[in-house]
This record gives C-alpha cells, sequence and structure tokens, in this order.
C-alpha cells in the first residue's frame, strides 16, 4: 500500500493519494488499510511521503561516500529508471508535494523541506569532502538539486531523458573544477565526464 501511494504521489500528487486509489492499484482489501493507518488517508500519505524521502536520502548518502560526482550520477540513474519505467508519467513525490497548491499539500509541506534540506546537506558534505570550499558547496548543492528537480520536469514533458543527462553533466564539470588544490596536486581522482556542449 505504501509502495502503490509513493506511486500516486509521483504520478498525480497529494490530492491523488486517496484510499479508493491505493487500494485498486495494490490490491489490498479494504480493511488492510485502517489496520495498518488507523489514521487513515493523512497517515498513509504523511507515511509514503516518508518513505519516499528516506529511500531518496538513502541512496544519495550511499552513493555519496565515493563523492559528490559519484551521488549526482547515482540520483541521476535513479530517476532514469523511474521516468522510463513510468513512460515519463511520474515525477519528484517530494516536489509534488512541495509545489502543491491544496490545502492537503500545506499539511505535508514541511516534512518536503525538511528532506530536500538533507538531500543539499548530504550533497554539500560530499563536495566538502572532495576538497570544496563549506560555503561554496552549499550553494553548489542547492544548484543541483533546483537543477536535477527542474530537469526531472522537463523530460517529463520532452519524454526524454536528455534534459537530465545535460544538467548532470553540467554540474559534474562545476563539481571537478570547483575543488581546491591539495598538497599533492588536484583534488580528486575519480573518472569525470565532460558537460554536453
Amino acid at each position: 500500500m505504501l509502495l502503490s501511494a509513493v506511486e500516486l504521489l509521483r504520478e498525480r500528487g497529494v490530492a491523488g493519494v486517496t484510499v479508493d486509489a491505493v487500494l485498486q492499484r495494490s490490491g489490498a482489501p479494504r480493511g488492510s488499510v485502517y489496520h495498518h493507518f488507523p489514521g487513515g488517508r493523512a497517515q498513509l500519505v504523511g507515511d509514503a511521503l516518508d518513505l519516499a524521502g528516506e529511500s531518496m536520502t538513502a541512496l544519495i548518502e550511499g552513493a555519496s561516500g565515493d563523492g559528490a560526482e559519484q551521488a549526482l550520477r547515482r540520483f541521476a540513474a535513479f530517476w532514469t529508471g523511474v521516468l522510463r519505467e513510468s513512460d515519463y508519467g511520474a515525477g519528484c513525490p517530494i516536489v509534488s508535494v512541495a509545489v502543491g497548491g491544496s490545502p492537503d499539500d500545506a499539511r505535508f509541506r514541511q516534512a518536503a523541506a525538511r528532506t530536500m534540506e538533507r538531500w543539499r546537506e548530504v550533497l554539500a558534505a560530499a563536495m566538502v569532502a572532495d576538497g570544496h570550499a563549506p560555503r561554496a558547496a552549499a550553494s553548489l548543492a542547492t544548484m543541483a538539486i533546483a537543477s536535477i528537480e527542474g530537469a526531472i520536469i522537463l523530460c517529463r514533458v520532452e519524454r526524454s531523458v536528455e534534459p537530465l543527462e545535460d544538467v548532470i553533466g553540467h554540474l559534474e564539470a562545476l563539481v571537478s573544477t570547483g575543488r581546491r588544490p591539495t598538497a599533492g596536486g588536484n583534488a580528486g581522482t575519480r573518472s569525470r565526464r565532460p558537460a554536453p556542449r
């Protein structure tokens, strides 16, 4: 049921996550909703939002140990898979809550804000570990999240992953060139793909 609710968040936003829609997609019996989610629809939506946010945060954290560029690549690979598998019908569930204008969306907006802040913190920490100055890393992490989320929207509109590939290429170039030199030469030795021209 939670996975079905996450899928509905990606495709339709908070307004599309109804008990009936979750039951239809998951095939679960109606009584199981109120057994597992005594708080009803609000709890189901909140738990689905938490699951989506925690899953994507874990993905970024897991990859960031190998550097900021690897974290960016893994995030992009995840979204490339989601976009293609959904035939470009699915977007980011966190963004769907953040930009939604209904009263339901407002109830969950703080959780969405916390998730995005965590993404920025993880990426910025990876960039600092790679040799970026802390203030520059924080700014670049914000730009990375904004650029990737914007690219996901363009991918859905254009029905192509090319906007995301372009954005990641430019971000990798910025991440690799913004490092401070170390005593042994340039910081970082990971392979890098050049930005698209």
